[in-house]
């Protein structure tokens, strides 16, 4: 029997090639309803649908649903981003998005982007403009010069502007792989 997670990335990946689905799990329910596939939870109705019918699909996902940061993750993993707000039917929309050569996309709540800039802000003190974590804003990567916590506030600074967070507000960027 399928895992949640496994059912919900053959949800995405046979959602990105177009393909009709249906899977089910004691939880969860993929199915195809003429050009959209939707992912149902047993206890929340639908989670997540995929339009088909547009030429790179498009995803809705659920803001409340207690398998968003399952979704939100394999989406990411398939270079699909969270664009804009909650839209008025309480679901986020995604989008895919090239991702540079080299690089692994995170969609996480901006606190994680700090712990993260932790581990690399060595590489942020060498001269030069640091590329080991780039955030996404104004439709491009650009790379984390400075991240500062104030006021509970998180301070993104890049090249030419900085990004006011609070620590839950969720933040696309993207992390150099390794090798």
């Amino acid at each position: 029997m399928l895992s949640n997670l496994d059912l919900i990335r053959e949800f995405v990946q046979n959602s990105i090639q177009k393909k009709d689905i249906l899977l089910s799990n004691p939880a969860l329910t993929a199915q195809t309803v003429y050009k959209l596939n939707q992912l149902t939870a047993k206890t929340e109705g639908v989670i997540a649908t995929a339009q088909l019918s547009h030429k790179i699909p498009e995803f809705s996902i659920h803001a409340n649903s207690s398998h968003w940061e399952s979704i939100n993750q394999v989406l990411a993993e398939s270079s699909y981003l969270l664009k804009g707000e909650i839209n008025s039917r309480g679901f986020y929309q995604y989008q895919y998005c090239e991702v540079p050569k080299g690089y692994q996309m995170q969609c996480t709540k901006s606190v994680l982007l700090w712990r993260a800039w932790w581990k690399h802000r060595k590489y942020a003190l060498r001269p030069g403009i640091p590329l080991e974590l780039l955030i996404r804003t104004r439709d491009s990567w650009y790379p984390i010069r400075d991240l500062i916590i104030s006021d509970g506030l998180l301070y993104i600074k890049t090249l030419g502007s900085e990004i006011a967070l609070s620590s839950d507000d969720l933040v696309t960027w993207l992390s150099k792989v390794d090798g």
